[in-house]
């Protein structure tokens, strides 16, 4: 099964991710500068997802409401 909470805060997760939009907009022959605001946008959706879920881990430890390790 998937481990989402790792892959969604995975580095390497959203530089694919960043690059598949990429790619796929390049193909559609969309202009340079909505591509630039779309990974933008892209970069900081992954950047406050990792936050969220990484404070999240870092909260259930501090309870002790978890058995993952952080």
């Amino acid at each position: 099964m998937i481990d989402w909470k790792q892959k969604l805060t995975s580095r390497k997760f959203w530089a694919a991710a960043t690059g598949f939009v990429t790619a796929i907009l390049v193909i559609l022959k969309v202009d340079q500068l909505t591509i630039e605001q779309v990974v933008g946008l892209v970069a900081a959706i992954g950047t406050l997802v990792a936050y969220i879920v990484g404070e999240g881990l870092v909260d259930a430890a501090r309870v002790g409401g978890s058995d993952d390790t952080v």
